[in-house]
C-alpha cells in the first residue's frame, strides 16, 4: 500500500485505544487517528477516508478534517505567523503549512494572503507550499476549445486583468473588457474558454457568450421588461456595468439578445431604453 502524503487515503481501523484509533498504513505502519478525530461508533475492521501529514514531531498522523487544499492543488492562504525559517499558512488543519523562505517571492507577511502551490519537499518529506506556482502549471498544450466550461482560481491582477489559474492546471488570463463585477485573487468561479491563442496562451470569460447563449437570455430580457411594465431604462449605449449589475450578462449578449428580440418585432430599443413592441 502506498500512502499519499498530504492527501486523501481510505484506511482500515486495525486497533482501538484511549486516545484515538490506529490505521492499518501498510509498509508506514500504523497510523493514529486521534480520538477527536474518530467519527461516531468507529469501530476495528472499519474504513475510513482521511487526510495524512506530519504532526509537530514529524509523525505520519491521520485526520478527518479537510484542509482547504491537498498536494497538487493552488491556493489562496493567509499567513498565520512566520519565523526565522519561513511562514507558515491557515489551511484550515491543527498545525499550519510551512513556506520556507527559498520558497517566497517576496517576504511573506503576517495576515496577507498569497497564491501557493502544495506540495511534498524532497528533502525533508513534509508538506509545504511555494508561491513560485509558475513552475507547478502545466505546460502541455490545453485541452479545450473556445466555449467550453471550466472553474477558475483568481490568481492576480495585472495591467490587462486578472491572471486565472483553470482547473487546478493551466493558466489563464480574463481581461478587464470582459469583468462586469467585483473579482479578487482567492476567488473560485466557472468560466468559459473564450479563446486558445497560436502561441498556447488562454483567454478566459466569466460568463458564456455566443447565439446559443443569447437566444436563452433573449427569453429571460423579454420576461423581465414585462415585469418591468412593458419598459426599462436600458439600451445600445447603457454602460456594460449597469447592464451587468441589472441583468448579470455582458453588454455583448445584451445587445444580441435584444437585436434578436428587435428582429422579430416583439421590442424597440434606442440607446437608453428598451420596451415592449405593441405594433403601433
Amino acid at each position: 500500500m502506498d500512502l499519499k502524503l498530504g492527501d486523501y487515503n481510505t484506511l482500515e481501523v486495525v486497533k482501538q485505544v484511549d486516545f484515538g484509533v490506529f490505521l492499518d498504513g501498510g509498509i508506514e505502519g500504523e497510523v493514529l487517528l486521534p480520538a477527536k478525530s474518530v467519527p461516531e461508533g468507529c469501530k476495528v475492521g472499519d474504513k475510513l477516508e482521511v487526510f495524512l501529514y506530519l504532526d509537530s514531531e514529524e509523525r505520519l498522523i491521520a485526520t478527518t478534517e479537510r484542509p482547504y487544499a491537498k498536494v497538487g492543488d493552488f491556493a489562496y492562504l493567509e499567513v498565520a505567523w512566520t519565523n526565522r525559517f519561513g511562514a507558515f499558512l491557515k489551511w484550515g488543519l491543527l498545525k499550519d503549512l510551512f513556506v520556507p523562505f527559498r520558497e517566497q517571492k517576496t517576504p511573506m507577511e503576517i495576515g496577507k494572503s498569497y497564491m501557493v502551490y502544495v506540495m511534498v519537499d524532497r528533502q525533508s518529506y513534509r508538506v509545504m507550499a511555494t508561491a513560485k506556482v509558475e513552475h507547478h502549471l502545466s505546460k502541455e498544450p490545453v485541452p479545450y476549445a473556445a466555449g467550453d466550461e471550466v472553474s477558475v482560481l483568481v490568481w492576480a491582477k495585472t495591467d490587462l486583468g486578472y491572471k486565472v489559474i483553470i482547473d487546478n492546471k493551466y493558466a489563464g488570463l480574463v481581461y478587464d473588457s470582459d469583468i462586469f463585477s467585483r473579482i479578487q485573487p482567492g476567488m473560485r468561479m466557472q468560466a468559459y474558454i473564450k479563446q486558445v491563442r497560436e502561441d498556447g496562451k488562454v483567454d478566459v470569460a466569466l460568463q458564456p457568450s455566443g447565439i446559443g447563449y443569447a437566444e436563452d437570455f433573449s427569453d429571460t430580457l423579454l420576461r423581465k421588461i414585462v415585469e418591468a411594465g412593458g419598459r426599462m431604462p436600458f439600451g445600445d449605449k447603457s454602460p456594460a456595468e449597469d447592464v451587468y449589475r441589472e441583468f448579470g450578462v455582458s453588454k455583448k449578449v445584451f445587445k444580441k439578445a435584444a437585436g434578436m428580440l428587435y428582429k422579430s418585432r416583439k421590442i424597440r430599443i434606442d440607446d437608453f431604453s428598451i420596451e415592449i413592441f405593441n405594433g403601433g
